[in-house]
């Protein structure tokens, strides 16, 4: 996915963005830059590859020579940057999160005009690039972000760092991913996670609106464009992107999980769904709270009967090689064999995409002697692949193994009934459960309700996006 930290003091800010962009190496895996300027405008950037190693280890030698009370930094699951822009606005630095479905049109539109884009590796033009030509075309900054925004189809969330030592931050039209700001006794920061500017010494202060624009600087900050009415926040930053210490909207990742366990366990219970089982667990990492949550609410023991090796290997989804990815997966899933061995286990994942991994995981399972398997999804059965960010994000709907399913079942006149399938209360939701258990190897199987996981969120229905889920924008 993605995320940004920027900072604008009266101090030195390097050591700020170095350690609020590595707090933010959960949401992204290929790409990470810094750009730093100082008292006379001068801009010093670094891009490095995080693909096999780790954000600190990358940018701990360039700390030597960055120096700035103004900085910015990005976490990137695609494309490098933050980029340096020079046009008729000035000299900026441009750091994007989000997703450009209509990339290759808004492309086409600049043939005509003699704009050149400049081709990365694969042949694709860098996404931030694309968003700051279409900034360019207008008369101001602020013209040519709320340009950019309504031009792209899908998402565009951005932070802009100006020569003057003032960033611009703004939100995505939809509010699809959260910007937050803090404050400390030199200046301000900006933000997706909460957590992040906690560690660094500065308080809460403000958190931005959809589709809202802010300018800060470090004696203060304004909003430049108004926020809008209209939010569709990502679920799946509670569910599973998010990072435990931090809110969104006010309410707190590990806490929305606890209760989104504990309303699948209690769901559970009332439908006499509930198997008898000796450990209750969930699968590490983000799965681990909505199992404490379960176990908590249904009065079985929280156990963890496998754990996972994380030094050398910090996140599941490295390297990019699909090959790789999973022998990694694999190597790192270490068995605790007396709390596995002839025990009835559930285990509680955060959500289920394709489901080859988690098969993996249950064969590992029973190969170390586990007597039941039962598999609990802390969110509904995802349908739909997400066209606003990079979660569940896929060549075809069919990759997703709730899709696939149905299409097995029922050919193409199950599309008819995707939203029956996903309520695993109506006849054709168990049949989609039984045929995912005969697959996976499961004993029992079940997916949180999509009102038990929006009960557990806690803020207005209407403002969550329920896309992967439902298909409604």
């Amino acid at each position: 996915m993605g995320a940004f930290f920027g900072t604008a003091s009266h101090r030195d800010v390097t050591l700020d963005v170095f350690f609020g962009v590595d707090y933010h190496s959960h949401l992204g895996t290929r790409r990470a830059g810094m750009v730093m300027c100082d008292e006379d405008g001068n801009f010093n950037r670094q891009i490095h590859s995080i693909e096999n190693t780790a954000f600190r280890t990358k940018f701990e030698n360039d700390l030597i020579a960055m120096r700035g009370c103004t900085g910015i930094g990005c976490i990137s699951d695609s494309d490098p940057q933050p980029l340096l822009v020079r046009s008729h606005l000035g000299v900026f630095a441009i750091a994007t999160v989000g997703m450009i479905v209509n990339a290759d049109e808004l492309i086409k539109s600049f043939t005509g005009v003699g704009h050149q884009f400049l081709a990365m590796s694969s042949g694709d033009v860098n996404d931030t690039e694309l968003v700051a030509a279409l900034i360019n075309t207008q008369s101001t900054l602020l013209e040519g972000i709320k340009y950019a925004q309504e031009q792209i189809e899908g998402s565009l969330t951005l932070l802009i760092m100006l020569q003057d030592g003032s960033l611009i931050a703004a939100r995505d039209r939809m509010g699809r991913l959260p910007v937050l700001i803090g404050k400390d006794g030199d200046g301000y920061c900006v933000t997706f996670e909460s957590f992040a500017y906690g560690k660094l010494g500065y308080a809460d202060e403000y958190e931005l609106g959809s589709g809202e624009v802010v300018r800060i600087a470090a004696d203060g900050y304004r909003t430049i464009s108004p926020a809008r009415d209209e939010m569709r926040i990502c679920a799946f930053l509670w569910v599973y992107y998010g990072y435990p210490n931090s809110n969104y909207e006010g309410q707190n990742v590990e806490v929305m999980r606890y209760r989104n366990g504990a309303n699948m366990a209690s769901d559970d219970a009332a439908h006499g769904t509930l198997p008898d089982v000796d450990y209750v667990a969930g699968v590490p990492d983000s799965g681990l709270p909505h199992g404490i949550g379960y176990a908590t609410e249904s009065g079985k023991p929280f156990a963890r009967p496998f754990v996972k090796y994380t030094p050398t290997w910090p996140r599941s989804f490295m390297p990019a090689n699909q090959a790789v990815r999973n022998r990694v997966a694999k190597m790192k899933q270490i068995p605790v064999p007396e709390l596995i061995r002839g025990k009835k286990l559930l285990f509680v994942d955060d959500s289920i995409v394709r489901g080859t991994q988690l098969r993996e995981t249950v064969d590992f399972l029973y190969g170390a002697g586990a007597a039941e398997v039962h598999m609990r999804s802390a969110c509904p059965p995802i349908m739909y692949g997400c066209k606003y960010l990079s979660f569940s994000r896929s060549n075809s709907e069919y990759e997703l193994i709730a899709r696939r399913k149905i299409r097995e079942l029922e050919g193409e006149e199950g599309e008819a009934y995707v939203a029956e399938y996903a309520d695993g209360r109506t006849e054709r939701g168990k049949c989609l459960l039984r045929s995912i258990c005969e697959e996976m190897g499961f004993d029992s199987l079940g997916f949180q309700s999509l009102d038990g996981m929006l009960d557990a969120i806690g803020i207005d229905r209407e403002k969550i996006c329920t896309y992967c889920w439902t298909g409604r924008e």
